[in-house]
């Protein structure tokens, strides 16, 4: 039963790394404005089969969270924040004389 246990928590934390490297590749794919639909779909089926793992495991009677630290490089980086362009105004020319 252990053993069992053991092996659904090593396909949880596989699974929700491959979820973070996904996530990541679609992020970059919408910000490229390109078709993101299939790398969806594959995380729609990938959250389908993570539920079920997560259902069996508490079935077996682990209730414990499972801890994954994902690659920094995984993670999408921070955007800067948008600063607005200074207003320019224009000044009358003076006259010298």
């Amino acid at each position: 039963m252990d053993n069992r246990i053991n092996e659904i928590r090593k396909v949880i934390r596989a699974l929700r790394v491959s979820m973070v490297e996904a996530e990541t590749i679609m992020r970059t794919q919408i910000a490229r404005d390109q078709d993101c639909s299939f790398v969806a779909q594959e995380l729609l089926k990938m959250r389908t089969v993570l539920a079920g793992l997560v259902r069996e495991k508490e079935s077996l009677g682990d209730h414990e969270p499972i801890v994954v630290a994902a690659p920094r490089s995984a993670r999408p980086t921070a955007k800067p924040p948008f600063v607005h362009p200074a207003k320019r105004h224009p000044v009358q020319a003076q006259r010298v004389g």
